[in-house]
């Protein structure tokens, strides 16, 4: 039997053995951690992960190495949309894939101080080499897909925030609500000029009142945005009413030569509504 053949079968034979002395040296006090080993279902699950994980790694021995490493790569970075592990902090992911790599290579080790006489020259090095080229390839690729697919669940929920906190609210068939409420920075703002108008769009607005009462900041930029939105309203056909200006409102749009002459407006919200009934 070839040196290759043998160590696949050596390490398939160990993968229980393996994942089982690693499940048992684990040491994480981290309750957020899927490491921590607090859940039984979570310990078995992981137990599982990890043997599948041998399973594919000792593939190497029987394959080419960048078929190996493209058939690998696709396995790491489903690992890499696990949501336990994503919920992990990456550094204990890192540090559990280093503890497998001792573990693995302290295996390797016994395999071939038990097998020394049947590896060629240098080629006992070889295969240590390749076993840790494998395992930093797993943590490049795990840290950076599992970056990626944080930063877009990131980045849904900092949707879903702002739609939550710049919601057009129906009141009628053809009135609507903006009630902004908060601090309003660039972003936001982009938000709910192209929500608004969409939203308005779609739903064949004709009157939307825009409250600013529970606006906490306005600065120039704000001022300008929202004045912005009201003539690309008026652009789709929707009238504005604005109610809630308070006094620091009105200075910082004065300075800015806004005219307050064609748009509608309310001291309060209640003033408004009862305008649109």
């Amino acid at each position: 039997m070839k040196i290759n053949e043998a160590l696949y079968s050596y390490f398939s034979e160990q993968v229980d053995q393996i994942a089982k002395e690693w499940i048992e040296t684990m040491e994480d006090s981290d309750p957020n951690s899927i490491y921590s080993l607090t859940n039984p279902v979570i310990t078995e699950e992981l137990t599982e992960q990890d043997k599948e994980f041998y399973r594919h790694i000792n593939k190497m021995y029987i394959m080419p190495v960048k078929e190996f490493l493209e058939e690998f790569e696709r396995w790491v970075i489903e690992l890499a949309k696990d949501q336990k592990h994503l919920d992990t902090p990456v550094q204990y992911v890192v540090r559990e894939f280093m503890r497998n790599r001792r573990l693995y290579i302290s295996y390797y080790d016994a395999f071939a101080d038990k097998h020394e006489s049947s590896f060629a020259e240098g080629e006992r090095k070889k295969w240590e080499n390749l076993i840790a080229q494998v395992f930093d390839f797993t943590i490049y690729t795990f840290v950076d897909h599992a970056e990626h697919n944080s930063k877009m669940q990131l980045n849904a929920q900092r949707e879903m925030i702002l739609e939550l906190s710049s919601p057009v609210i129906t009141l009628s068939k053809r009135t609507a609500l903006l009630p902004l409420v908060g601090d309003i920075d660039t972003e936001r703002a982009k938000f709910i000029l192209e929500n608004t108008l969409s939203t308005c769009a779609k739903r064949l607005i004709e009157h939307l009142l825009i409250d600013l009462s529970g606006v906490v900041v306005v600065d120039t930029m704000v001022a300008h945005q929202i004045f912005k939105l009201i003539e690309a309203l008026k652009l789709i056909g929707v009238t504005s009413t604005l109610s809630g200006i308070r006094p620091e409102i009105a200075q910082t749009a004065v300075q800015l030569g806004i005219n307050f002459s064609e748009i509608t407006v309310k001291s309060n919200l209640a003033q408004a509504l009862n305008y649109h009934q």
